[in-house]
């Protein structure tokens, strides 16, 4: 019962601090709307999850590469689109620390549409976490229930510190917070290129 719980809690520990799309959008949020109103997004892998796991544990065995390509390319443009978006904040000047209030809420979706587009998930639902979700649900229904606590508890709790250490630019000069926008525009925007061209690679 004790490996049961401990796979799924290294899995996310690992998927939580390995750079991706996810991890850049979070640092272009906090850079541009503060921690306190980024933090709500560390809860998105709870809304766009639901959807992976129903589709890819009860409907799929293996993801079809053309799926994969194609959740790539929508998210490589959704990316270009907080790239650009990021851009377009940036050419505004420094802005004050206040931000719309509905920027809690918006960041909350909008992080769950980057993660469900990413075919990270959808992989790794499919080939790692899956197979192990059942293996634990076949021993029994509380410890399945375990875990994916287990999992989303160390998901959650890791994608919140680290919107709290991004959070640490906030101390910075609105200059420097400024020029962090430009940064992270370029990242999402690399980032979304480099799903694009993935997409679009021969396979092999």
């Amino acid at each position: 019962m004790l490996s049961a719980l401990l796979f799924p809690a290294g899995f996310a520990f690992a998927a939580a601090i390995q750079p991706g799309p996810l991890q850049a959008y979070l640092l272009s949020s906090v850079a541009q709307r503060g921690w306190r109103r980024t933090l709500p997004a560390a809860f998105s892998p709870l809304l766009s999850d639901g959807p992976i796991i129903l589709i890819v544990v009860l409907v799929l065995t293996r993801l079809p590469d053309i799926a994969a390509r194609g959740l790539q390319a929508a998210g490589g443009l959704l990316l270009l689109y907080f790239a650009w978006r990021s851009y377009r904040e940036w050419r505004r000047g420094p802005a004050p620390e206040a931000q719309d209030k509905g920027a809690a809420p918006r960041t909350l979706f909008e992080a769950a549409g980057i993660n469900f587009l990413n075919p990270n998930p959808w992989l790794g639902w499919s080939l790692v976490m899956g197979p192990a979700l059942l293996d634990a649900w076949h021993q029994s229904s509380a410890l399945g229930i375990a875990f994916l606590i287990s999992f989303y508890g160390v998901l959650v709790s890791m994608t919140a510190l680290l919107i709290l250490l991004f959070g640490t630019t906030s101390f910075l000069s609105p200059r420097l917070r400024h020029s962090l926008i430009l940064v992270s525009a370029i990242l999402l925007a690399a980032l979304g290129v480099y799903r694009l061209v993935a997409s679009l690679l021969p396979i092999g």
